[in-house]
């Protein structure tokens, strides 16, 4: 069969553009010798849900399916003659459909190849930058994935631990810590995902945690020990902005221990002799 130029473009939902956070979401191909314009964008987003999980679902589906149906709308109009299927590329007509500005959803620059079947080279597309791309994001962990194995060690060990949320509100600022219990001084503990994207958004994350402790450290009030279990990214190229990243907490107000993966049983250990040490103490004698 005979093999026709073809150009591409992809959409990409950009969750957070200082941290580097992008998910492709959708293809649009266009073959200007049949003047057939093809739009593929994700029909799910349980998978872009856990990677983002403050997106709001309904709102993203709502806008994938604007997208579509403008691509739609498009390709109507090129089959009819409507518009110069032959003056522009895939990321020319796409931007027809939506328009570039300030939202979450743009349109990546153009690719191209040879084709003999625009169909088939779309789901080719979708499954090389769409599926993907998605899996590799989804293999990210979040915080609260960091802090599950310290919760699962002391639950294996029979150790149960009186956590609460405790806040400590200042003068401009507030912060949550939610694994939190009190034994002589407040121990706080968070799980830190580092497991990130890029360079760029791991520092991002490390820079807004040491920012929050800034703005909230003067309402700490009481005794409070904090710490911090670090996850490490899964891409080893990302291990330099790692250590820096952890050299940045390191040095965080409120003197903050990070306690990085392969120290977990190390901490829970520490947790366990505390808490034990606690129980012996509840008849009133000063805990450790």
């Amino acid at each position: 069969m005979t093999q026709r130029p073809y150009t591409y473009t992809i959409l990409r939902y950009v969750h957070d553009p200082r941290a580097g956070e992008a998910l492709n979401v959708g293809v649009v191909l266009h073959v200007a010798a049949e003047q057939k314009l093809l739009v593929r964008v994700r029909s799910t987003f349980g998978r872009v849900k856990r990677a983002f999980p403050d997106l709001d679902g309904e709102a993203f589906n709502q806008a994938l399916r604007d997208v579509e149906r403008g691509i739609e709308r498009v390709a109507r109009e090129m089959q009819k003659g409507g518009l110069l299927a032959a003056a522009g590329d895939a990321a020319a007509f796409a931007r027809r459909g939506m328009p570039e500005d300030d939202s979450a959803l743009q349109w990546s620059p153009v690719g191209s190849g040879l084709t003999d079947d625009g169909a088939a080279t779309l789901d080719r597309l979708y499954d090389r930058f769409v599926r993907r791309h998605d899996e590799r994001v989804a293999r990210r962990r979040d915080d609260e994935e960091i802090w599950r194995p310290v919760r699962e060690k002391l639950v294996a060990r029979g150790v149960t631990v009186p956590f609460e949320e405790k806040t400590f509100a200042g003068e401009v600022d507030a912060i949550t810590f939610r694994h939190a219990w009190k034994n002589g001084q407040w121990h706080a503990y968070e799980g830190v995902s580092l497991d990130l994207a890029s360079q760029d958004g791991i520092l991002e994350k490390a820079r807004r945690l040491v920012g929050h402790l800034t703005t909230a450290k003067d309402g700490v009030t009481e005794a409070l020990k904090l710490h911090l279990i670090v996850g490490a990214p899964h891409d080893p190229a990302l291990a330099s902005a790692y250590d820096k990243a952890v050299a940045m907490i390191r040095k965080a107000p409120l003197g903050p221990e990070v306690v990085e993966e392969a120290e977990i049983d190390e901490l829970v250990s520490r947790i366990e002799d505390e808490v034990r040490a606690h129980e012996v103490h509840a008849d009133g004698a000063p805990p450790r």
